[in-house]
């Protein structure tokens, strides 16, 4: 019976009317109250699944359910109460996956952890607020391969005997309070496929026994102390594609050149350290690189030709270092690159006209104060002082301009103040039931796998698809939020709170938030809105050349009207909105 629009209590006596069945599926409803004890009747269940409802009250025991194979009690409101519901597991010896993920569970994760079923492959504890911490028992759960335990409160050390589950494959510790140094014991997990240990407090150099997980294919260690020299032996794992972010610590020392044989790599982040020294030129070798990001280091030196090699990176940040020389002509002929940040370093010369430089939106260079350019697009001198003067004449007009532009705003805005002191009774707010339901699957395909060809923006905490849902008559844009970013989980209950009190002609609307768990087991959240067909407001206020042949200008009366929109809406939202801590 899951993802329906099901309310209500699930009877009490349900393992008493039914007490021969194998799977108990329910997830994704709206169901309230307590889970029934009854339900431990049904000695012949394998599965039960109540994921995604509103269920409360303490975990009740299954110990007396020996067939028991996935239990799955995610994204409800449950209390752990002593665990003695985790001590009756014990009792389900066939047990392959337990998910108590998103829920309320407290307190210190107990010792019994250690007599959970031998055949445990899947523990998901991630999104609680379980303290103390981590349990040297947990070594006995041989079979597991996927650890989940992030966005809790556990601190202490990651204990040695972690190297002792051979066969895990994703281990998950990320946004707790976790200390010390990695044990090295970590490298002898032979399976690990993805390690993710960002937003902690270790510290220490990052040990070069990671080399031994020589299935790793994605590494974060980002935003911890983190210190030493970024260890050489890390770049000898031809497995590292899908990530490797060092970010947000206190690395020195230079890059080594290893880093070239991570031919495979896609994004490299290890920006806001304090490395130093020349950019490798090996790094160039790294041919399948998307993104890369070194911003906030001391790096020196010119930007590596080599990087010509990148052809289809997608974004690049070299920000706040200290290179110098001219750009190289390179970055020209990357068609797929949508973003090149530059800015705040040495570079000096003429800044290439053709390319990814020919978009202003794309292109950061600001504080490099000895560049010029040949268009006013980007902001910098231009390089000869006749186009200096012509853009002087043009600033003077555009001065009048705004002058004008500000004396009829001020006005507007005096007019919108004086005719809004009354509030303006609040409109009744739909409730959660009356939100659309779309799953993952449902977002996957209206955006052709989250295709790049969907693409239509990204953003520090997330990247915004346009896609077709069948239910939707018009075309939506779902924005997905990158949870491997510090502070986008955060970001993303920001936007479903303001959000989803506004109701206002010039905002675009919210059709509803998506927060589930992608087919990897990882944590997925978007929201979809209305699809704004005509583009984004930068690009008709300052078109590329690319742009000016298919675009009439923007008049100065419809500008006007633009602004005045725009202060109607500022107007809504800081006077008439109410703050979504007081909505039903």
């Amino acid at each position: 019976m899951g993802m329906n629009i099901l309310v209500g209590e699930i009877p009490y006596n349900i393992g008493y009317t039914l007490p021969n069945i194998h799977t108990l599926i329910m997830q994704g409803n709206n169901f309230t109250g307590q889970i029934p004890i009854s339900i431990a009747n049904t000695t012949n269940l394998q599965v039960i699944n109540l994921r995604d409802n509103s269920f409360h009250g303490i975990v009740p025991s299954f110990g007396t359910l020996p067939s028991l194979v996935d239990l799955n009690l995610g994204w409800n409101q449950l209390q752990a109460g002593d665990w003695s519901f985790l001590f009756s597991l014990t009792n389900c010896t066939q047990l392959e996956k337990l998910r108590l993920d998103a829920n309320n569970l407290e307190g210190v994760l107990p010792n019994s952890i250690a007599g959970l079923s031998k055949s445990l492959e899947l523990l998901l504890l991630r999104s609680n607020r379980i303290s103390g911490t981590i349990p040297l028992e947990i070594q006995y759960l041989t079979s597991l391969r996927r650890l989940y335990m992030e966005q809790n409160l556990l601190t202490g050390n990651l204990p040695e005997s972690v190297g002792n589950l051979s066969n895990l494959f994703v281990l998950s510790l990320s946004q707790n309070k976790l200390s010390g140094s990695i044990p090295l014991s970590v490298g002898k997990l032979s399976q690990l496929s993805e390690l993710y240990l960002q937003e902690n407090n270790f510290s220490g150099p990052i040990p070069g026994a990671l080399a031994g997980c020589k299935k790793l294919e994605t590494l974060n260690l980002s935003c911890n102390s983190f210190d030493g020299r970024i260890p050489k032996e890390l770049f000898s794992l031809p497995s590292l594609s899908q990530g490797l972010d060092l970010s947000h610590n206190q690395l020195s020392g230079q890059i080594p050149p290893e880093i070239g044989s991570l031919k495979n790599l896609g994004p490299l982040n290890i920006s806001h350290n304090q490395l130093s020294g020349q950019i490798p030129p090996t790094l160039g070798q790294c041919v399948h690189l998307e993104s890369l990001h070194m911003e906030g280091n001391l790096f020196h030196g010119k930007i590596p030709r080599s990087f010509i090699s990148l052809g289809g990176i997608i974004e690049m940040d070299l920000s706040q270092n200290n290179l110098s020389g001219e750009i190289p002509d390179i970055f020209k002929s990357f068609k797929s690159m949508k973003l090149l940040n530059l800015s705040f370093n040495n570079l000096e010369g003429p800044v290439p006209a053709d390319g990814i430089f020919q978009n202003g939106r794309k292109v950061f260079i600001q504080g490099n104060m000895k560049l010029c350019t040949s268009t006013r697009l980007l902001r910098v001198p231009f390089c000869n002082a006749e186009a200096s003067k012509q853009r002087n004449s043009s600033s003077i007009l555009k001065i009048v301009g705004f002058t004008v532009l500000s004396l009829v705003l001020l006005s507007c805005f005096a007019t919108i103040i004086l005719k809004k002191k009354k509030k303006l009774k609040q409109a009744a707010h739909p409730s959660c039931k009356e939100l659309k339901k779309f799953t993952y699957a449902n977002l996957m395909r209206a955006t052709n796998g989250f295709s790049s060809d969907n693409l239509i923006g990204s953003g520090k905490y997330g990247s915004v698809y346009r896609g077709r849902i069948e239910s939707e008559e018009h075309e939506v844009a779902i924005k997905v939020f990158k949870l491997n970013q510090l502070g986008a989980p955060k970001s993303f209950i920001a936007e479903c709170e303001a959000l989803r009190n506004t109701r206002h002609r010039n905002l675009i609307r919210v059709i509803t938030a998506c927060s589930t768990i992608d087919p990897t087991g990882h944590d997925f959240k978007a929201i979809v809105l209305e699809y704004s067909v005509n583009g984004d407001l930068g690009s008709w206020l300052h078109p590329t050349v690319h742009e000016d042949g298919q675009r009439r200008p923007l008049s100065f009366g419809t500008r006007i009207v633009i602004a005045v929109d725009i202060a109607a809406a500022l107007d809504y939202l800081h006077n008439q909105c109410v703050p979504w801590h007081t909505a039903i």
